[in-house]
């Protein structure tokens, strides 16, 4: 008996030490390098994990930025500081990245517009948007369920009046609350930024009316005031190029509808 379990043994153990050998040798042929100028990048991130780099998260961003792909300012949460303190690191000048706050393109509260149904589903603007995209009267209105207020990491979003309002105080302009609503009416604009458009409806005039007091109506007075081309309508709705506007609060001025509103984003 005693035999046979040496004999098992001297048998066993060549084989051990080959497999040994042989994970050992893989290990070190397969290893996967660490980027150590991608761990330092990402030691200077906020964390914050939003995408609005462009990129998963804030290990990929970094790993972009050590190997070259991405510039070095494009952490928008991190802002100017976070861009120097990178730009020192790989010993090259950043600028810094553009200051930018959520906006929300809606004004359809309950005075202006109603409800064309009783929804009565997961308190979701995602979930209702999936029935007739949703139950206001506007197909293209703020749903007002808070999707966007429950995903902002900062608490910068609040609804009132069953519209969202961003607090600029506290927008970071990380773009989260724009990816999550389900009809587009959050876009992340300057903070320069001196007029908005308070309207996402894209019906012609009479039928956006009709769904709200509220809402462009695409006549082109704004586009026909501004005089440096800074106003276009594209598809019945008023757009700004903020690259041309010089804030002179003209257009607002002529929009019948109120739609173009006069905004001060205060500077983070």
């Amino acid at each position: 008996m005693g035999q046979d379990i040496v004999t098992a043994l001297l048998a066993i153990i060549p084989i051990g030490l080959i497999l040994g050998l042989a994970l050992a040798f893989f290990s070190i042929k397969f290893a996967v390098k660490e980027n150590t100028k991608a761990k330092a990048v990402r030691t200077l991130l906020p964390s914050a994990n939003c995408g609005a780099c462009g990129f998963k998260g804030c290990d990929d961003y970094a790993l972009a930025v050590a190997e070259g792909r991405a510039e070095a300012n494009l952490c928008v949460p991190g802002g100017g500081e976070t861009a120097e303190n990178i730009g020192a690191l790989l010993g090259v000048k950043v600028e810094p990245p553009k200051s930018v706050a959520a906006f929300v393109h809606c004004n359809g509260n309950c005075e202006a517009t109603g409800k064309k149904a009783v929804y009565e589903g997961i308190s979701s603007c995602r979930a209702a948007a999936m029935l007739y995209s949703g139950p206001g009267a506007c197909a293209f209105s703020c749903i007002g369920l808070g999707d966007c207020a429950e995903k902002c990491p900062h608490n910068a979003i609040c609804v009132k009046d069953g519209i969202a309002h961003v607090d600029a105080t506290k927008c970071v302009g990380c773009g989260i609350c724009q990816s999550v609503c389900p009809h587009n009416v959050i876009s992340m604009v300057p903070r320069k930024a001196s007029t908005a458009v308070m309207c996402n409806n894209k019906d012609k005039g009479a039928d956006a009316r009709k769904a709200c007091k509220n809402a462009c109506i695409g006549c082109k007075k704004c586009e026909k005031t501004c005089k440096n081309g800074a106003i276009t309508v594209e598809n019945n709705l008023a757009r700004i190029d903020y690259s041309k506007c010089n804030a002179c609060g003209a257009c607002a001025d002529a929009c019948p509808t109120g739609c173009l509103k006069k905004v001060n984003f205060i500077k983070k």
